[in-house]
């Protein structure tokens, strides 16, 4: 009984190892820094290794790492955005904070058209762009060809835009006035 453990303990090492060369690879892709990207790697198995039990055996383990990398990558990058050297206090003295009011109504608005959407378009766009699943994958949870998501997804992305009215990309975050009194304020 206790010889099993152990076993998959060894296959789960000898996998998570398999895989260590196209994790190093995808990190370096994505930060462009070798050091910087064996960080990430490191952080990813730990990670892994501590996660370990919720590993399905039989499953795509460099998927499975290359996902928790993914999501690694990803918070790093939001905890180096709300993180800045300011021993000085400078950058604190300039810094404002748009309303919040207008990012609620946006993610009421948002959540409205997003319920407007056909089942199928709804389900695709929020496995991709909500969930971060890769189209592969989820192509697989929904049962269909890779290129019906594909679509599927084009479709609700450009349903959206006219749900919402939005026809170019500057349309996103603060409006221009807003911006200008953010401006303005973060120079006094």
């Amino acid at each position: 009984m206790e010889t099993e453990p152990v076993k998959n303990e060894y296959n789960f090492k000898r996998e998570m190892l398999a895989a260590l060369p196209n994790l190093r690879a995808f990190a370096i892709s994505l930060i462009r820094s070798r050091d910087r990207a064996d960080d990430l790697v490191q952080d990813t198995i730990m990670k892994a290794w501590a996660k370990q039990d919720s590993y399905q055996p039989g499953t795509n383990m460099r998927a499975w790492l290359v996902t928790i990398l993914r999501n690694e990558f990803y918070s790093q990058i939001r905890k180096s955005g709300r993180e800045v050297q300011d021993t000085d206090g400078i950058y604190t003295s300039r810094l404002s904070v748009p309303p919040e009011q207008h990012g609620s109504v946006d993610l009421q608005d948002f959540k409205t058209a997003l319920a407007k959407l056909p089942e199928d378009q709804r389900e695709a766009i929020l496995l991709i762009g909500a969930s971060g699943f890769a189209y592969e994958e989820a192509a697989e949870i929904c049962g269909c060809p890779v290129g019906t998501i594909k679509s599927r997804v084009s479709r609700a992305r450009l349903r959206l835009q006219e749900l919402l009215g939005i026809t170019d990309e500057n349309e996103f975050g603060q409006d221009a006035q807003i911006a200008a009194v953010t401006a303005a304020v973060a120079v006094r």
